[in-house]
């Protein structure tokens, strides 16, 4: 699967050299460019409407801020990760992958206020096993990028877990799409720095400058807490999710209600997202030149932006089905306004 691959390479914002060159791997032979930025954009010429699929070939993780004279590191997020996720797990740090674990103090030297207090950032520490500051110097520098250690396995009723599946279900996804034969002029993006602003996007959809754009992403499911019924986001088994509206977009209304009565007529399982919390690339490729009519296909995701974010197949390939669809059905499109 090559999905598995893809969640093997690490890739946090900035630094997605690895995922950069298996996208370059697995589209040989096809019409593409790198721009400036770093985006991957491949091109598949056509007659039909200029259409844009995208997905970010970034991930949450850590930056290395500081190497004390202990031979401890201090880092920082990149991207949003809270740190209730970080104590006691095991790291990779930069192109030499050296191992590493995220430590804090033990429960037996803490006071009882520091017991109820909330973990910071500042109490956490990547532990590389260096004996002090020169030794650490040696193997890693202030700068490096690192990610959660984190290996791909399939368990329970056909899920999968590992970290960094927002946004490689979408890559995936984008792949099996450029497979398709279709009369669009296709262009599918593989963007950077999703993570931390919607960066790579804006430049990938000013380039394009499509008249439509399907966003294929890894969004929250919130489904194994007791949460309200109006609060779960999306549920794992419950097929592609649909995103009406988020912080970052409104979705195109035809372009929406098209996907919604494609996935009832070929009984594609689909749901709709429940918050309009969070925000992906479709905000800023909605924005960008004189306007982009935009929908986002999402795969659920439990635990997202953790070492364990957890994903249902069935709903991975049936967001990759609705793309499928959606395309086909964009041949032939007539907007009505």
């Amino acid at each position: 699967m090559l999905l598995n691959e893809m969640l093997k390479t690490m890739s946090p914002s900035g630094f997605e050299d690895e995922m950069r060159a298996l996208v370059l791997r697995e589209t040989q032979g096809m019409e593409r460019m790198v721009d400036s930025m770093g985006n991957v954009i491949v091109h598949k010429p056509g007659r039909g409407k200029k259409a844009l699929i995208s997905a970010h070939m970034d991930e949450v993780g850590f930056i290395i801020s500081k190497i004390t004279d202990s031979g401890e590191l201090r880092f920082k997020t990149v991207g949003g990760i809270e740190t209730t996720v970080m104590a006691g797990k095991r790291v990779i740090i930069g192109k030499d992958k050296i191992k590493g674990v995220i430590g804090v103090k033990a429960i037996h030297l803490q006071g009882s206020g520091e017991r109820s207090a909330m973990l910071k950032l500042t109490d956490l520490v990547i532990d590389i096993g260096a004996k002090d500051k020169a030794a650490a110097e040696a193997r890693v520098s202030v700068g490096d990028y690192a990610t959660f250690d984190s290996e791909p396995v399939e368990f329970g009723e056909g899920l999968l877990k590992c970290r960094g599946l927002d946004d490689k279900v979408g890559c995936a996804i984008l792949l099996d799409l450029l497979k398709e034969n279709t009369r669009l002029d296709l262009y599918a993006s593989f963007t950077v720095q999703e993570e931390v602003g919607l960066r790579g996007s804006m430049i990938a959809a000013a380039r394009v400058k499509p008249e439509a754009a399907i966003i294929f992403e890894g969004t929250t499911c919130s489904d194994v807490f007791p949460t309200p019924e109006h609060m779960t986001v999306t549920k794992l088994h419950g097929g592609a999710a649909l995103t009406a509206m988020d912080r970052a977009a409104v979705a195109d209304r035809e372009l929406f209600e098209m996907i919604v009565d494609l996935a009832e007529k070929k009984n594609i399982p689909y749901q709709i997202k429940r918050t309009t919390m969070g925000g992906t690339d479709a905000g800023s490729i909605q924005r960008s030149g004189a306007g982009v009519r935009t929908a986002v296909i999402s795969t659920p995701c439990r635990y997202i932006h953790s070492p364990v974010s957890v994903m249902c197949k069935s709903d991975f390939y049936a967001a990759s089905e609705l793309g499928k669809a959606a395309l086909k059905e964009l041949e032939d499109w007539e907007w009505r306004h």
